[in-house]
């Protein structure tokens, strides 16, 4: 009987064994035949070299130190997503390519250290380019430009670009609806909550907690984000199912209309303990295909 292939998923020091999302996952890998087990990424120890595959799920820790984390994902031989990604989606900057692609994104502007932006009239966001889990993310009330200005300073203090944006007041009414993809083709979706409330952070401390619930996405989201993946294959210049996983996440703006405001290719909770057996199968099948091809 052939020896199971190794799939090791990938978590930090402080999620060693993730959030609990995956929890259904291992048992589905069981099935399709992989042996499936948890590694913290930058633990020299863990046996990256005997894996068959190496999947990117709950590195959160990586934003304080990006360039490291980029150096380890190149490292590794067989990551999903790609290393290459994994550089370009962990740069919120990624926002403005998609825009220049024509897609609709939340308007953004990226803030260098030096840099003063053109603050909105109305609510708006102030957030690092580089950061996960709404980490360093704040909401300023139409017209506090003061403490706006006092929050950008200390992320430029650090040598942190930033991201300006209109706040999008319908999150608040519907939340974000997260479309889940697995090897380019719709799974499932789920909203999340307004997150910017005050909301504390999770007991790790690295992200914050957040209310969730399935969903079914109308045409006009569901269309989105698929136009979403198409356009972000194209940048990236590779096809849809190279990726493993990707989450667009999609709100609407004051004309009802939806657009982009993250799309997660690199640690995104896939929100699997919601969707269940079913989407944590077709994870494991893309998985056996991976390794099959």
């Amino acid at each position: 009987m052939a020896e199971p292939n190794r799939v090791l998923l990938a978590g930090c020091a402080n999620l060693p064994r993730g959030d609990g999302d995956e929890d259904i996952l291992l048992p589905a890998l069981a099935e399709v035949g992989c042996k499936a087990e948890w590694i913290v990424w930058d633990d020299p120890a863990a046996p990256i070299a005997d894996a068959d595959l190496v999947v990117l799920r709950a590195t959160w820790d990586y934003a304080p130190r990006r360039g490291e984390f980029l150096r380890w994902c190149e490292s590794v031989p067989r990551l999903r997503n790609p290393a290459a990604v994994a550089r370009w989606n962990t740069d919120k900057t990624y926002l403005a390519e998609l825009a220049d692609a024509g897609l609709t994104t939340v308007p953004t502007q990226v803030v260098a250290p030096g840099s003063v932006p053109e603050w909105p009239s109305g609510e708006f966001v102030v957030k690092p380019s580089v950061g996960a889990g709404s980490r360093g993310a704040r909401r300023f009330a139409a017209g506090d430009v003061a403490g706006a200005r006092e929050h950008l300073a200390g992320l430029h203090a650090d040598g942190r670009s930033a991201l300006v944006q209109p706040y999008q007041r319908d999150v608040d009414a519907n939340g974000e609806t997260a479309c889940v993809f697995v090897a380019g083709s719709y799974s499932h979706a789920f909203v999340k909550g307004p997150m910017l409330t005050g909301a504390a952070m999770d007991g790790s401390g690295l992200f914050v907690s957040e209310k969730v619930h399935t969903a079914r996405p109308d045409d006009a989201v569901r269309g989105f984000a698929e136009t979403a993946m198409d356009t972000a294959a194209t940048v990236l210049r590779l096809r849809r199912e190279e990726l493993l996983y990707a989450r667009v996440d999609v709100v609407r703006g004051d004309d009802g209309d939806p657009m982009l405001l993250e799309l997660e290719l690199t640690e995104p909770s896939l929100g699997l303990s919601l969707a269940g057996d079913a989407a944590a199968a077709r994870l494991a099948a893309a998985v056996r295909e991976l390794l099959d091809g």
